[in-house]
């Protein structure tokens, strides 16, 4: 009797640490590189690719223009699954708002007006041999 609840126990334990593991969310889901496709532009749509580290445990972020830092966001906001950048472009200050869709899509806008969408940038593994 002694073995079968000590047994159960195992079991019981077993299971409360194996979901306790699953539920956690990874903390810093935007960062990385991320295509964001904009729509309803003047001129059309537009794509850029938008990056997001986490520096002395702050996210910080800039775009790129042909690989390059082109516009740094000045201020990061994170909130539970969103995250706004601030930044100054031809003398205006704009902000980019994204929010989690899934594991590797994020949708928003540009300044509440554009419609954005955006994609995980997903860097090939080279193995070094």
């Amino acid at each position: 009797m002694k073995k079968l609840s000590v047994f159960i126990a195992a079991i019981v334990c077993s299971l409360v640490f194996s979901v306790g593991a699953k539920a956690q969310a990874p903390a810093d889901y935007f960062v990385g590189k991320w295509t964001v496709t904009i729509t309803g532009l003047p001129q059309g749509e537009a794509k850029m690719d938008v990056v997001f580290e986490r520096t002395d445990g702050k996210l910080t972020g800039f775009m790129l223009n042909e690989g390059k830092p082109k516009d740094v966001f000045s201020k990061v906001e994170e909130k539970d699954g969103s995250v706004t950048g601030y930044y100054t472009a031809s003398g205006y200050d704009c902000y980019l708002f994204l929010e989690k869709k899934d594991d590797n899509n994020v949708t928003g806008s540009l300044m509440d007006m554009f419609d954005c969408t955006g994609v995980r940038k997903v860097e090939a593994k080279t193995d070094a041999k």
